[in-house]
């Protein structure tokens, strides 16, 4: 699904582009270039981040008392779901300016619920990582909160 998801995208865009306005493929590009970017930003993020600190911790995790046993199927739903789940939660940016374009909430809005991203931003780096050691929860939280304040700072930059 990984592989195939650019030559998906390509075909619904190509599907699309025809029925739109010169205005509004001005606005659906850059957000398409944007979204892909950022996927894939947050594939090799969880490739070389999450997913290594992950398998460190479960290696290790209990070494001494039980033996560990991997099945490649299980190891693939794994690496996968992390994969799809942190290119998923590297869409935040593109979400927010979205919003800010079509005037929903503006930067300063955005900017007064810290608190509840914060928040969030823990809840999801323990729902998206399957593992429960705090070092890969801690880096996707921090990512995921990385990238609201950095789409903050591009709604302001839209001007909205």
């Amino acid at each position: 699904m990984l592989l195939s998801a650019p030559v998906i995208v390509y075909q619904i865009v190509k599907f699309i582009l025809p029925g739109l306005t010169r205005e509004e493929k001005r606005v659906v590009t850059p957000i398409l270039i944007g979204s892909s970017s950022l996927f894939v930003a947050g594939i090799a993020f969880a490739y070389y981040a999450l997913i290594p600190a992950a398998l460190r911790f479960f290696i290790s995790y209990g070494g001494d008392v039980v033996e560990q046993l991997w099945s490649i199927d299980r190891y693939f739903e794994f690496v996968l779901l992390l994969l799809f789940g942190t290119g998923l939660a590297f869409q935040i940016p593109v979400i927010q300016a979205l919003l800010g374009l079509l005037g929903i909430v503006d930067s300063r809005q955005m900017l007064t619920g810290w608190r509840y991203v914060v928040l969030g931003a823990a809840v999801l780096g323990g729902v998206l990582t399957p593992s429960t050691d705090p070092t890969t929860q801690a880096l996707l939280a921090g990512a995921v909160g990385g990238l609201y304040f950095g789409g903050i700072g591009i709604v302001k930059l839209l001007g909205k």
